[in-house]
């Protein structure tokens, strides 16, 4: 198992008498890391939601009956917990009669479980999200030439535990991840009538991947309505497949102010809605794989390290633009990437000007590990 850094931040918020709520898309190994986790702990009890008697168990919840299904453990693990029917509710009654006992709840849909237990849970608990294995966590357990070594293999396949764990298995790895799990919650939760447009969009998203998107261009060219896409966009972001890049605009009146870019939380389930396992050396599409590449992993990197950090790109309708921005307490940093060694590359004067005290870098193959980890 390769050591994820998320598990020192949940044994650090074990017993300080609040639910816990993991999140994360299917088969980033959220089961794993809890029951690595709970390894060293006594006295608990795991319960999978997948299972009917454990949703039947948890239907009509009262204290007595939650107690019943307990039992004496002190510590309780809700696994797929948004398989439970009032599950926000369930969590309330065991945190408000049983304030002694942790309950840690995991869920593979932001959207289905989050707004489950958003309102009966306020200021009641610890959300975490936990992404495909990071570049940081590889480098903890290969060292950072090997791990250097494997990048443009992370290009193409990404990072999620199974195609990490299965080398050489790649392609068939990813291609059921996609087939047989990425589109699960969506389509059983949200009742979509049309889901080969779900997968047209997604094919369409991965195409102009890292570039600005319209939803009535993406409209056009899938056969929907705007707003059914900007609805089905909403749907991948909680489910953890996709997320979206403001645009940011401050002091200059030709800066992009309402635009958006969209990237994928993993580099190899992009790649296989487009069933393109190209070598890195060889694709026309490696500077979108880079880029994509660097945000998702820079992602990765400020939510484990609890950086609060706002992430932005910035273009100017004259198509002056920098790849990537994040504001921490005022200040600006401004980054660039490039994959080939030899282009030149530097930060629009004009950000310069208007911008002065922002800090500027560029990433390449180089110095990419210090922005990652």
């Amino acid at each position: 198992m390769i050591p994820r850094k998320i598990e020192q931040l949940l044994l650090d918020r074990l017993f300080k008498k609040k639910v816990i709520i993991l999140l994360g898309a299917r088969q980033t190994g959220k089961t794993t890391l809890l029951k690595n986790l709970l390894k060293n702990q006594e006295n608990y009890v795991w319960l999978n939601a997948d299972e009917s008697d454990i949703q039947r168990a948890f239907e009509e919840p009262n204290a007595i009956k939650l107690k019943n299904a307990i039992g004496n453990a002190t510590l309780v693990c809700i696994d797929e917990a948004q398989r439970i029917k009032n599950i926000g509710i369930v969590l309330k009654i065991l945190y408000d009669t049983y304030p002694d006992i942790q309950v840690i709840a995991t869920g593979s849909s932001a959207f289905e479980l989050a707004n489950k237990v958003n309102e009966p849970l306020t200021g009641r608990k610890f959300e975490f999200e936990l992404f495909p294995i990071s570049t940081a966590e590889l480098v903890n357990q290969l060292g950072e030439l090997t791990e250097s070594r494997n990048l443009e293999h992370r290009l193409v396949y990404g990072f999620y535990p199974e195609v990490i764990n299965n080398f050489g298995n790649e392609r068939e790895v990813l291609k059921l991840l996609s087939d047989s799990y990425l589109y699960k919650d969506i389509l059983l939760w949200q009742n979509i009538k049309k889901p080969e447009k779900l997968i047209l969009l997604l094919q369409a998203l991965a195409h102009q991947m890292g570039q600005q998107v319209s939803f009535n261009e993406l409209a056009n060219t899938i056969g929907l309505d705007a707003k059914t896409v900007e609805i089905y966009i909403q749907l991948l972001e909680k489910s953890f497949v996709i997320f979206r890049l403001p645009s940011y605009s401050k002091n200059l009146r030709n800066e992009l102010k309402f635009s958006r870019k969209i990237y994928f939380y993993d580099n190899g389930i992009r790649n296989s809605i487009l069933s393109n396992f190209q070598l890195a050396s060889s694709r026309t599409d490696i500077g979108a794989l880079w880029e994509n590449y660097l945000i998702s992993e820079r992602k990765k990197r400020n939510t484990y390290n609890n950086y609060f950090i706002q992430s932005y790109f910035w273009r100017t309708k004259e198509q002056q633009e920098i790849d990537y921005l994040e504001e921490i307490d005022g200040k600006l940093s401004a980054f660039e990437f490039k994959w080939s060694k030899t282009s030149k590359a530097k930060i629009p004067l004009t950000f310069s000007k208007n911008y002065p005290d922002a800090i500027s870098k560029i990433i390449t193959p180089d110095n990419y590990l210090e922005f990652v980890i």
